[in-house]
C-alpha cells in the first residue's frame, strides 16, 4: 500500500490515477446536459423508463462516468463525449441495477455489461428494455388487443353528451372520499370545491367546481373566495372543503381526526362519483356532472367482476416506512388500490396479453400491462389542464391515500394520459426504436456562447447485443450483457474480472423500493413464477436488501456489496457511484461503507441530478439538485498532505464555477459537495462512525454559517 501522509490526507496526483475519473470530470459541461434531459428524462432516455423505477439517475451523467472510468488517465472526456466508441475488452458491472441506466450506457460505448438487483421487478424490466423484438410483432399483437379486448373495456368509460344523447368516450372519472362519522353522517374529504384548473391558472383562470350542497358543476374563476351555484344558489367559498389537514368538518360544524374514524372500520375510506370529463367527436373536452346513468355503468361493472375469472392480485401489504400511510387508510390489500371498475378492466386487458403465444411479445405487453398500473389506480389525481393530466400514484415516493382521486381510462382514447393505448407509442415504441438508434441530447449555442436550445445527436451504435445467462457466456461472445437477479454480496463472477463498477446505491431512509415495487410484484408474481424464478417468492424484498433506516444498519449492508465489488474489480478500476444527502449520518454511512470494503475515495464531483420542480423536491425546504460522484480505488493516490482548510476552499470553488454556469445551488448542495470532499481528505485515516459524524456535521453548520454571512454581505452592498 502507499504510504500515507501522517495526517491522513492526500490528493490525487495525475501520475498515480490509471483513469480520467481520478484526473478530472466535466462537470459543468455533463451539468448542463443532465439539466436538459431531465425535463423529458422519458423522452430523452426512453429504455430506462419503459417502466417506474425510483431514483432513476440521468443516463447522460453516467454516459460520461462510464466512459471517464474506461479511458486513459489523460483523456478528454469532454471531447469524447458525442463521439462513437468501441470499448469491447471492457467489462462494467452495476450492483444496483435498478432501471438499467448503467447497463445501457456501457452498451451504447461498446463495452460489455454485468447489472444485478435483489429486486425481481428491477431484474425484469431491465431485461424487457434490453430485448429488441420486431415493431411489427409488437404492433400486430397490440391491434389483436385492440380487437379482442378494448372494446370490452370502452363500454365501461363512456357516458351520454346530454347536448347530442349520443354516447361520448371518458377519458377521467372525478370521484372523492368519504368518511362516515360517529353520527351516521357522510362526509366528502374535499379540502376545496375547485377540482380542475388549469396548470398555468394566472394565464388561464378558468376553472371548475363542484358544489357542496347539489354536486352540480359550474366554472369560475380558479382563486374566487365566494360564489353562488347557479344551480341551487348556494353561497359558498369554494377554498374551503369539509378536510383540512387531519380533520374533517360535517355541515353542522362538528370536527373529526379523520383517523379516528377510519380505525373503526376494516375496510379503505367509501368513494363518491361526482364529476366527468369526456371528449366530443370533434375532440371537444367537456366537463359533466356524474348522472344515474353513469352511476349504472359503474354497478354494472362491479356486478361483472363477480362473475369472471380473471388474474387479479391477492398479494397484502407489508408493515413498512412507505407503506404506513396506506395501511393507516385501511388498505391492506394491492387490490384495494383499484376500483371494481379498474380491477374488471384491468384483469381483462392481463388475461388477454396471457393469451399471447409468443413469449418475447407476451413479455413485453406484460411490461406495459405493469406500467400502465402506475396511472390507472385510485392513488392517483389530477394535475390539471395544459399538462399531462394524470398524476401518478408514485409522485411523492410514498403510498399517500389521495382524498379525490382520478380514474383513467385504462385503454384510452388519443387525447388521453397514462393509458395502456398511449403508453403503447409514448413509452414502449420509443423504447425500442432508441435501441435501434440511441441518441444523445446536444445543447446549441448562440455566437455569444449561450444555450438557445438542444438537438439530438447520433453518438453510440444500435444496441444490439443477447441478454445472457452466465459470466462464462458473456465471456464467449463479443458483446453482451448479463442481468441478474440476487443478492450482490456474492455475484457468480471470478476474483478482477470487471474494469470498473458503476452505480447508485439506494437511499437509507427515503424510499424503501421493495414495499412500493410490491405493488407492480402483486400482478406480475401470479402469472411469471412459473417461467421465471425471480418471481417465485412471497413479495419484491429480500433480506440482503440494502434498505434500512438505521444509518449503521444500511452502512453494514452496502460495505458487504462494496466489499464483493472489490473482490470482483480489477486492480487498476474505479469504483464509482452517486449519492447525495441533506443529513450528516448519511454521509458517515458511506464512509463506514466505502473504508469496511476495503477502498479509498480519490474523487469526487457534484453534478445536476433532478429538476427542483419534482414532487419531492419541491416540497423540500431546502431541496437537493446535485448529486456527488464518489471516486474510489483499491489503494489510495500518492500521499500528499493538504492544506488546512482544503475541504471549505474546494467546496467554495467547485460552488463558484458551477453558480457561473447559471446553475442554482442550494445550502444542502453545498453540504453535498463539502461531504463528498471530505470522503477525500479522511479516505485513509479509518475513523469511526462517530467521528465522522461529528466532523461532518461541524461542516454542515460551518458551510451554512459562511453562507448566511456571504449573503449579508452583499445585502449590506445593494443600494437602498
Amino acid at each position: 500500500m502507499t504510504e500515507i501522509a501522517q495526517s491522513g490526507v492526500f490528493s490525487n496526483p495525475i501520475e498515480t490515477a490509471a483513469t480520467a475519473l481520478e484526473t478530472d470530470f466535466p462537470i459543468v459541461e455533463v451539468s448542463q446536459v443532465a439539466e436538459q434531459e431531465s425535463w423529458r428524462k422519458e423522452v430523452n432516455r426512453p429504455i430506462y423508463h419503459i417502466h417506474k423505477w425510483w431514483a432513476t439517475r440521468l443516463g447522460s451523467v453516467f454516459r460520461a462516468i462510464t466512459l471517464s472510468a474506461l479511458s486513459r488517465h489523460d483523456a478528454d472526456i469532454w471531447q469524447g463525449f458525442y463521439k462513437k466508441h468501441n470499448l469491447s475488452g471492457k467489462v462494467v458491472l452495476d450492483p444496483f441495477m435498478g432501471s438499467g441506466t448503467t447497463i445501457g450506457e456501457a452498451l451504447k460505448l461498446g463495452a460489455k455489461a454485468v447489472g444485478c438487483d435483489v429486486n425481481p421487478v428491477s431484474s425484469f424490466i431491465v431485461r424487457r428494455a434490453l430485448t429488441r423484438v420486431s415493431e411489427l410483432k409488437l404492433r400486430a399483437a397490440f391491434a389483436n388487443l385492440e380487437s379482442e379486448v378494448a372494446p370490452k373495456i370502452r363500454q365501461y368509460y363512456q357516458t351520454v353528451d346530454p347536448m347530442s344523447g349520443d354516447y361520448i368516450p371518458v377519458l377521467y372519472f372525478f370521484w372523492v372520499k368519504t368518511v362516515t362519522t360517529s353520527d351516521g353522517k357522510s362526509v366528502p374529504l374535499f379540502s376545496r370545491y375547485v377540482f380542475a384548473q388549469d396548470a398555468y391558472p394566472k394565464n388561464k383562470p378558468r376553472a371548475q367546481i363542484v358544489c357542496p350542497d347539489c354536486w352540480g358543476l359550474f366554472a369560475e374563476r380558479y382563486d374566487a373566495t365566494a360564489v353562488d351555484c347557479p344551480h341551487c344558489s348556494c353561497n359558498f367559498n369554494p377554498q374551503k372543503g369539509t378536510a383540512v389537514g387531519q380533520y374533517v368538518t360535517t355541515k353542522e360544524g362538528k370536527r373529526y381526526r379523520i383517523k379516528n374514524i377510519l380505525s373503526i372500520g376494516i375496510k379503505p375510506p367509501a368513494h363518491r362519483l361526482y364529476a366527468i370529463l369526456a371528449v366530443r367527436p370533434d375532440g371537444e373536452k367537456v366537463y359533466l356532472p356524474a348522472s344515474e346513468g353513469d352511476h349504472a355503468l359503474f354497478s354494472e361493472a362491479e356486478a361483472k367482476l363477480t362473475k369472471e375469472d380473471l388474474p387479479l392480485p391477492t398479494l397484502a401489504l407489508r408493515q413498512g416506512h412507505n407503506t404506513a400511510q396506506a395501511l393507516g387508510y385501511n388498505y391492506m390489500y394491492w387490490r384495494d388500490f383499484f376500483n371494481d371498475r379498474q380491477l374488471l378492466c384491468l384483469g381483462m386487458l392481463l388475461r388477454g396479453i396471457l393469451k399471447i403465444e409468443d413469449k418475447e411479445i407476451q413479455d413485453q405487453l406484460l411490461c406495459l400491462f405493469s406500467s400502465t398500473l402506475e396511472f390507472n389506480n385510485l392513488f392517483c389525481s389530477y394535475k390539471g389542464e395544459g399538462t399531462g393530466a394524470v398524476r401518478h400514484m408514485f409522485s411523492h415516493h410514498i403510498l399517500k391515500p389521495e382524498r379525490t382521486p382520478l380514474e383513467n381510462s385504462v385503454w384510452g382514447t388519443d387525447k388521453s394520459s397514462g393509458t395502456f393505448s398511449t403508453l403503447f407509442e409514448s413509452r414502449l415504441i420509443r423504447a425500442k426504436r432508441y435501441l435501434d438508434e440511441p441518441f444523445e441530447v446536444e445543447l446549441t449555442h448562440d455566437l455569444f456562447g449561450i444555450a438557445t436550445g438542444a438537438k439530438k445527436v447520433t453518438a453510440s451504435a444500435s444496441i444490439d447485443v443477447p441478454c445472457v445467462a452466465s459470466w462464462q457466456e458473456l465471456i464467449d461472445c463479443p458483446k453482451g450483457a448479463l442481468i441478474l437477479n440476487g443478492n450482490s454480496t456474492c455475484l457468480p463472477l471470478p476474483e478482477k474480472a470487471v474494469d470498473a463498477v458503476v452505480t447508485d446505491p439506494p437511499y437509507f431512509d427515503f424510499v424503501h423500493y421493495s414495499e412500493l415495487s410490491d405493488f407492480f410484484f402483486a400482478w406480475l408474481a401470479p402469472v411469471l413464477r412459473d417461467s421465471c424464478a425471480w418471481f417465485n417468492k412471497s413479495d419484491s424484498s429480500d433480506v440482503g436488501e440494502v434498505q434500512q433506516k438505521d444509518p449503521r444498519a444500511f452502512a453494514g449492508q452496502l460495505s458487504r456489496v462494496f466489499t464483493e465489488c472489490h473482490r470482483v474489480l480489477k486492480d487498476d478500476g474505479v469504483l464509482a457511484f452517486s449519492f447525495h444527502h441533506s443529513r450528516a449520518d448519511g454521509w458517515a454511512a458511506i464512509y463506514e461503507a466505502i473504508a469496511n470494503a476495503g477502498f479509498y475515495t480519490v474523487a469526487a464531483y457534484p453534478v445536476h441530478a433532478e429538476l427542483r420542480s419534482s414532487s419531492p423536491k419541491s416540497a423540500a425546504k431546502d431541496p437537493i439538485s446535485l448529486d456527488a460522484i464518489i471516486v474510489c480505488k483499491k489503494e489510495p493516490h500518492a500521499a500528499q498532505c493538504l492544506p488546512e482548510g482544503y475541504v471549505l476552499s474546494k467546496t467554495s470553488e467547485l460552488v463558484r464555477k458551477l453558480q457561473g454556469a447559471g446553475m442554482g445551488i442550494s445550502s444542502a448542495d453545498r453540504f453535498v459537495i463539502g461531504a463528498s470532499q471530505m470522503l477525500i481528505t479522511t479516505s485513509a485515516q479509518l475513523l469511526s462512525f462517530e467521528n465522522i459524524r461529528q466532523r461532518l456535521e461541524a461542516l454542515r453548520l460551518r458551510l451554512l454559517s459562511d453562507e448566511k454571512r456571504q449573503c449579508g454581505v452583499i445585502a449590506n452592498c445593494l443600494p437602498e
